[in-house]
């Protein structure tokens, strides 16, 4: 009898299931599919097919910015071309690039207590405009690096001019496109950063409104030939100078004309005018040595400018005092 009992009790143990870390080896046509599936390893995100290019240091509003444009992806107008950036703005059935691009900075200006607003970036829409703020400001650069009825561009610290399509916009700059031989501002765009794309070339990325009836990301060739310039958000170029530019760089160089008595103080107008063209020649005569000294203030000029002021200002007495 007590034979019998133990065969049974064997034959019983043997019939058992197998344990949970034998059956996936003794079984596993036994798994169900949701178990597979669980099993399969998480699928890493494809990367994308470029390379984010390094950039200066950013000004720290820039983000800030950026964060902004970036929440409003994915917004799509209304009918008769609605949009609440065109609202904010005064017509709300306008094409809404600049008003996008405005609405951003306002709502940046509100979160942060910023003044950003009518001093970094214009507050417009209409054709040009934008575009016609930043060279009165000395803040418009060219793609191809060279302002009409201005001249050759550079950025600061350079000793030589910039080469078409050689600055790579900065986060935070704006975008302008023309679409026309006459270079009147059709579309602007906020620059998010510039890259290297698999084919190896430059791309520059944008947050954009409008394009062609909501918010998103776009991409263009660093050379296309449908930009005309940038707007920058900082102040770090240099522009040839001529008689008849009016703006903030004029003004500048008027105030370093004057402090080395090549022009006086009732002629610091912000206008390139007869005096301050007089007083470029005069100065390119008698420290530049120049024969057929014409009156131009490009970069060497004003180098040599800058140069001979700071080393007035160093040899002053005033320069001299110590103070606590």
């Amino acid at each position: 009898m007590k034979r019998f009992l133990c065969l049974w009790l064997l034959l019983v143990l043997c019939s058992l299931p197998a344990t949970a870390e034998q059956l996936p080896a003794q079984i596993p046509d036994l798994l169900t599919a949701q178990e597979a599936q669980q099993t399969q390893p998480t699928p890493i995100p494809e990367a994308r097919p470029w390379t984010v290019l390094p950039e200066p240091e950013r000004p720290a509003f820039v983000p800030l910015l950026l964060a902004v444009a970036q929440e409003e992806l994915g917004y799509v107008e209304g009918g008769n071309n609605y949009s609440k950036y065109g609202e904010w703005s005064g017509d709300p059935n306008a094409a809404w690039c600049a008003e996008f691009v405005c609405w951003c900075v306002d709502r940046t200006d509100q979160r942060n207590g910023l003044s950003l607003l009518n001093s970094v970036y214009p507050k417009y829409s209409g054709q040009n405009t934008g575009k016609e703020w930043f060279i009165a400001r000395g803040r418009f650069l060219f793609r191809k690096a060279v302002c009409p009825d201005w001249g050759a561009q550079w950025l600061q610290g350079m000793d030589r001019n910039l080469m078409k399509n050689e600055y790579l916009p900065r986060s935070g700059d704006l975008l302008f496109f023309s679409y026309n031989a006459a270079g009147d501002t059709e579309h602007v765009a906020l620059v998010e950063y510039c890259a290297r794309h698999d084919d190896g070339q430059i791309y520059v990325h944008v947050l954009e409104g409008n394009n062609p009836d909501r918010v998103q990301r776009n991409h263009y060739l660093l050379d296309n030939s449908q930009i005309l310039g940038y707007g920058l958000c900082e102040d770090i170029a240099g522009t040839t100078m001529r008689f008849g530019n009016t703006g903030d760089k004029v003004l500048a160089l008027q105030k370093q004309l004057w402090e080395l008595g090549y022009l006086e103080e009732r002629h610091l107008t912000g206008t390139y005018g007869s005096h301050t063209r007089a007083a470029v020649a005069n100065f390119q005569q008698e420290v530049m040595y120049e024969a057929d000294a014409n009156g131009i203030a490009n970069l060497y000029t004003q180098q040599a400018i800058a140069d001979l002021l700071d080393e007035q200002r160093y040899n002053s007495p005033a320069s001299w005092l110590v103070t606590e």
